[in-house]
C-alpha cells in the first residue's frame, strides 16, 4: 500500500546540454512526491557507482533525498 503518497514508477530522466535535450536511456526506479528518488539493487557489494548514479538522478530530478536500497542481504 502506498499510504497517499505520489510517485512515478521507472521515472524517464532527461538529460539537457546547451538548451538541447538529448534522449537518455536513464530511469529512476521510483521517484515519490516529487522529493526523493529510491534506486532499488540486489548485488553483493554496494559500489560507489552506485551511489553516484542515485546523486546523478538527485541532479536530473531537483530531488532533496536519495534512497539506495540493496535486497541482496541476508
Amino acid at each position: 500500500m502506498h499510504q497517499g503518497l505520489a510517485f512515478e514508477r521507472e521515472k524517464q530522466l532527461s538529460i539537457s546540454y546547451h538548451d538541447v535535450r538529448l534522449d537518455s536511456p536513464l530511469k529512476a526506479d521510483f521517484f515519490v512526491e516529487n522529493t526523493c528518488v529510491v534506486e532499488l539493487k540486489s548485488v553483493e557489494l554496494i559500489l560507489p557507482v552506485h551511489s553516484a548514479q542515485v546523486l546523478t538522478y538527485m541532479k536530473l530530478c531537483n530531488a532533496e533525498y536519495g534512497l539506495l536500497l540493496n535486497f541482496n542481504v541476508s
